[in-house]
C-alpha cells in the first residue's frame, strides 16, 4: 500500500458516499474483474475524462477525497466506470483510526468510494434480507442504477472478504463470505440425464433423477363446483373463491366440458407415447438433517459478460446449477441465520463444490458463483 493516497474519516462529503472497504491483500485487478463480470461496459477512465462525471460529484483527483501531497511516490487513485452515472474511485489507503471512525472493521485497510446517483423507492417489504440492505435503507430501498451498483458492491465485499459502508446513515454491511455456496457450471456440452446422474453419483452415491410429476386425475372432491352445500365459513379445498371463479369464467355446458376433457386426454396420450426430448432435468441428493442438494440442467440465455463473449458460448450455453436447499428455506435469506443452519451449510458446501468440480470436469466451460463471478476450479 506504499504510496497510496490516504482517505480520512473527516474528508468532506465522504460520509454521504457508499464505501467498499477491503483487506490489504486485495489487488486492483481483482476489483476490476468483478466489475467486468457484472457490468459489460466497465472500464478504467483516464484522468482527463473526469469531466464526464455529473456536476457536483466529488471527482477522484480532488482534495475532498484525501489527495495530499506526500511526495513523488504518491499513487493517485483511479476511476473505474461501472455504469453511465456511476464510478468507483480508488484504491485509497485507510488507516486503522479512520476505519474505526467510519464503523468499518480494522482489518480493512483499502477503500474504494462509489459515486452514483441517489435513487430511492418504497420502504422495504417484510422478508429475508441476506445482504442487509433493508436494514440499511429502512425509509426507502435503492432502485434502478443505485440498486444495481450497490448490490454489486455487497457481492464484491462478500467475494473479497470486505465490508460496505452505506452513505448518510453509515450502516456497515459485512456479508458472510460463506452465505452463498451455490455454484453454476456454464458449458456448451449437454449431458443426458443418465450421464449427469453418473457424474453426480461419483461424488454422492445416493443421487437420483428428480421424479416426474404424477398424472393429474382431475380436481379432488369438494373443489370448485363440487363445493356446493359447504357453509360459508368453510374454506374450499382448492382455495377460496375457486367455485365463484368457475361460475364466472368456466365452461358451463356439460357437453363442451366433456369435449375439452377428451381433447386434453388425447393430447396427453400422444405425449406419453412419443415424449419430446428433455430440455431440462434435475438430480437430487438427500442430505438428511442438512437438507437437499440439487443439480438443475437447462439452457441459459442470461450470461455473465465474461462468458457471453467467449467463442464456445455463441451457439448456446447449458447451465448446470448446483443448489443447496436447507431444511428451513427461509434461512437462506437471513442476514444472521441460526447456528444449526450454519452447521448444515458448512457440511453441504464441500459437497456443492465437489459436484461442481465433477460436472466441470465432464463438460468443461466455466464455473460461476451466485453473484455470476467466475470461479477457478482449482480454488474450490
Amino acid at each position: 500500500m506504499a504510496g497510496l493516497t490516504r482517505l480520512t474519516a473527516d474528508d468532506p462529503g465522504l460520509r454521504d458516499r457508499h464505501i467498499l472497504a477491503l483487506p490489504a491483500d486485495v489487488g486492483v485487478d481483482e476489483v476490476e474483474v468483478l466489475a467486468i463480470s457484472r457490468f459489460a461496459n466497465a472500464r478504467w477512465e483516464e484522468q482527463e475524462q473526469d469531466a464526464l462525471q455529473p456536476r457536483g460529484i466529488i471527482g477522484p483527483m480532488t482534495a475532498a477525497l484525501g489527495i495530499r501531497a506526500v511526495g513523488s511516490a504518491s499513487i493517485p487513485p483511479r476511476t473505474l466506470r461501472l455504469a453511465r452515472l456511476s464510478t468507483l474511485n480508488g484504491p485509497f489507503r485507510l488507516e486503522t483510526q479512520d476505519a474505526v471512525s467510519l464503523g468499518l472493521p480494522a482489518t480493512c485497510t483499502l477503500a474504494y468510494v462509489l459515486v452514483c446517483p441517489r435513487e430511492r423507492g418504497d420502504k422495504p417489504y417484510p422478508g429475508g434480507d441476506r445482504d442487509g440492505l433493508k436494514r440499511a435503507f429502512p425509509d426507502g430501498m435503492p432502485v434502478r442504477e443505485e440498486d444495481r451498483v450497490l448490490r454489486w458492491l455487497v457481492a464484491a465485499a462478500r467475494r473479497l472478504g470486505g465490508s460496505v459502508r452505506t452513505g448518510v446513515r453509515g450502516t456497515v454491511l459485512t456479508p458472510d463470505i460463506d452465505s452463498a455456496i451455490d455454484l453454476t457450471v456454464l458449458s456448451d456440452s449437454w449431458l443426458e440425464p443418465g450421464e449427469a446422474l453418473a457424474v453426480v453419483q461419483s461424488v454422492h452415491a445416493r443421487a437420483r433423477i428428480s421424479e416426474a410429476p404424477g398424472t393429474w386425475t382431475g380436481p379432488q372432491a369438494g373443489v370448485g363446483r363440487d363445493a356446493s352445500g359447504r357453509p360459508g365459513w368453510v374454506a374450499e379445498a382448492g382455495g377460496r373463491g375457486l367455485s365463484a371463479s368457475l361460475e364466472e369464467h368456466g365452461v358451463s355446458e356439460e357437453a363442451e366440458r366433456r369435449r375439452l376433457m377428451a381433447e386434453a386426454a388425447a393430447y396427453d396420450e400422444r405425449m406419453l407415447a412419443v415424449p419430446p426430448l428433455p430440455e431440462s432435468y434435475g438430480i437430487l441428493v438427500e442430505l438428511g438433517h442438512d437438507g437437499m442438494l440439487s443439480v438443475e440442467a437447462g439452457a441459459e440465455t442470461l450470461l455473465p459478460p465474461l462468458v457471453g463473449d467467449l467463442p464456445w458460448a455463441r451457439d448456446g450455453v447449458v447451465a448446470y446449477r448446483v443448489h443447496w436447499e436447507p431444511p428451513f428455506v427461509e434461512e437462506l435469506e437471513a442476514e444472521r441465520p441460526s447456528f444449526e443452519h450454519r452447521v448444515a451449510r458448512s457440511r453441504a458446501a464441500p459437497l456443492v463444490q465437489a459436484v461442481a468440480r465433477a460436472v466441470h470436469a465432464a463438460v468443461g466451460g466455466e464455473i460461476a458463483d451466485e453473484a455470476d463471478f467466475l470461479v477457478d476450479p482449482e480454488d474450490i
